[in-house]
């Protein structure tokens, strides 16, 4: 079998007196894309920054691409691409500069570099952009243009911090396209999002962390099935409360947000069979997905 394409066991890191990640362990093979989950505050920030030794941690040991990091994070991120949270082009650059530049900390000569621009921009779907200046391009392109940078060294393992935050639906679908052409080239994927449609469609295997920790493991289809029921009934309307006081026993568990109950249930008919006989409440009747685990297990509280 292949070495791991990420390996950590038992990663601490502590600011402040507060430990933030508390004894992460994370074993990702090569070729597979994975989901760090977790809600703001979950660590999920940190832990990437010690994978990738831009920290370094308290306690544990780290292999990336079976580099030690941080000892030899330097080596290791040769073989890196990097998506950060938030874009960070260089306004002052054209397109093409942007990736020229950065190829150039990898010691990728410009010559080189300017061979792979037309694929790159091709790939991120930016053909004919190559000259055009960074404030002139959308916020859809901006994210693109990132990701096409993060591939310009022809990584082996790409790192991603929340890709497609503030994207329209047409441009978060054609990012997922192109993460699936990478994972098809053999690239592995470490991502982090909190689009819950996001990590089902795109990841092989997922982790929940919260308070520092991972709660579950698993791939997206094991996780729905051993945390949540299978049918998802929800329902809102003026009479909410009255009608929740009397079908506790039609569902074994009833997660009220708002104004809306959330009848979790192995079968929905009971349920429906009930709904009929309340013209004043509306509902939808739905398969349980990631959103459900991830409520489930880190509540549905806000986070700042």
């Amino acid at each position: 079998m292949s070495a791991p394409a990420l390996r950590a066991e038992g990663l601490r890191k502590s600011y402040g007196g507060k430990e933030v990640v508390s004894g992460v362990s994370l074993s990702v093979p090569p070729g597979q894309c994975f989901g760090l989950l977790g809600p703001n505050g979950a660590g999920k920030t940190t832990t990437l920054k010690l994978c990738l030794g831009l920290v370094e941690p308290d306690a544990g040991s780290i292999e990336l691409l079976g580099v030690p990091v941080p000892a030899r994070a330097r080596e290791a991120r040769r073989r890196v691409g990097v998506v950060p949270q938030f874009d960070n082009l260089d306004p002052d650059f054209t397109v093409a500069e942007n990736l020229i530049v950065y190829g150039r900390y990898f010691g990728i000569r410009s010559r080189e570099i300017e061979r792979r621009v037309p694929d790159l921009l091709e790939f991120a779907g930016l053909a004919g952009r190559s000259d055009a200046r960074i404030g002139t391009l959308s916020g859809g392109m901006k994210r693109r243009l990132t990701l096409a940078r993060a591939l310009v060294n022809d990584p082996d393992l790409v790192f991603m911090d929340e890709p497609t935050t503030g994207l329209d639906p047409q441009a978060r679908h054609l990012i997922w396209e192109r993460l699936r052409q990478l994972t098809e080239q053999g690239k592995t994927l470490i991502l982090t999002t909190h689009f819950m449609e996001e990590a089902e469609r795109l990841c092989d295997r997922l982790a929940i962390m919260d308070h520092g920790r991972i709660v579950t493991e698993g791939t997206p289809a094991e996780l729905i099935a051993q945390h949540v029921e299978p049918h998802v009934v929800e329902v809102h309307g003026p009479m909410l409360d009255g009608w929740i006081s009397r079908v506790g026993n039609l569902c074994p568990r009833v997660e009220r947000a708002g104004d809306t109950a959330f009848c979790y249930a192995p079968s929905a008919e009971p349920i429906l069979r009930e709904l009929e006989a309340e013209p004043g409440l509306r509902y939808l009747h739905r398969a349980a997905n990631l959103e459900d685990v991830f409520l489930k297990l880190t509540g549905r509280d806000l986070r700042d």
